[in-house]
């Protein structure tokens, strides 16, 4: 496949990119560099590097396959990048819903240009909601990085590549739980990939297969739930009316913007927010940035 070049908008916020996927200091998958990043996934069976230089207005893509991309592959190839760059969600309808809003029209002005990065695959978002499932961050990234190691595929540059579920299906529970995942966890994971391997729960959203019948199928998994399925869409489809009312650090940014001194139960958070549809996604990320405005924006959501 071609390198290939993309625009990158006014006011990009480089900064923000660079945090969400340098979180992990002993990253396998990702390097993380001033102008640079690196990405390694599996795609359609081929592990594959993102290879991005970052200028001003503009990306440029190099794509080191180990093996034939189908042209299937390389438009997802091409997905994962507008994905990884944060290019899904256009800010500026909610800048301009919000223009007038008391709450989020400063918010807005705060942060100029703020977008929501993603994953490289829907499987990659869904993995990682479920590994940062109740627990801290710091912990969520090792849990990560050690699902990388034990499912993932190293490239032959040395970068290891983020797995596939049929990568992941070859993992057993005590492959998992015994470097320090929970039963439950494990469980869930693998019942989530072994889910997608198999062809029964079909993550592609298309015309017959809406993002309103994904997120049934995925609430009927067990040990997914709401918040878990909404952080999924956001993180993997960069779907743009998410409702992350189940999330602490969404409502811990309400507490501190509507002066309270508890912190908004979850009914109240979800009425609030549904003030703001079709644009709560954009809601979220900025109410993440309230509370951490240098762009680590989910770092307690985890």
């Amino acid at each position: 496949m071609k390198s290939f070049t993309l625009d990158l908008p006014a006011n990009y916020r480089l900064r923000d990119v660079l945090a969400f996927h340098g979180r992990d200091t002993e990253s396998v998958a990702e390097e993380v560099g001033a102008k640079r990043l690196r990405k390694g996934v599996v795609l359609d069976g081929v592990p594959v590097v993102l290879d991005i230089g970052l200028a001003p207005a503009s990306a440029s893509c190099a794509v080191h396959a180990d093996g034939k991309l189908s042209k299937a592959t390389q438009q997802r190839v091409r997905e994962a990048a507008l994905s990884i760059l944060g290019l899904r969600i256009d800010p500026e309808p909610f800048r301009a819903f919000a223009a007038k809003d008391d709450m989020f029209g400063p918010l807005t002005l705060a942060q100029p240009g703020l977008r929501i990065v993603q994953s490289a695959t829907v499987f990659e978002a869904l993995t990682w909601a479920i590994i940062g499932q109740q627990i801290n961050l710091s912990f969520a990234i090792s849990l990560r990085r050690t699902f990388i190691l034990q499912a993932g595929r190293r490239h032959s540059s040395g970068l290891w590549c983020y797995p596939e579920a049929a990568d992941a299906v070859k993992l057993g529970i005590e492959d998992l739980t015994g470097r320090k995942f929970s039963r439950a966890k494990a469980e869930t994971l693998l019942r989530l990939a072994n889910l997608v391997a198999s062809g029964e729960l079909q993550l592609d959203a298309t015309p017959t297969n809406s993002i309103e019948q994904i997120s049934a199928a995925l609430l009927a998994v067990k040990g997914i739930g709401p918040w878990t399925v909404n952080y999924g869409l956001l993180r993997g489809y960069g779907y743009a009316d998410c409702s992350l009312h189940g999330d602490v650090a969404i409502r811990a940014a309400l507490q501190q913007l509507l002066g309270e001194e508890v912190k908004p139960d979850m009914p109240r958070t979800e009425q609030i927010l549904a003030r703001y549809a079709p644009h709560r996604t954009m809601a979220a990320a900025h109410l993440w940035a309230s509370l951490h405005p240098r762009g680590d924006d989910d770092k307690d959501s985890a």
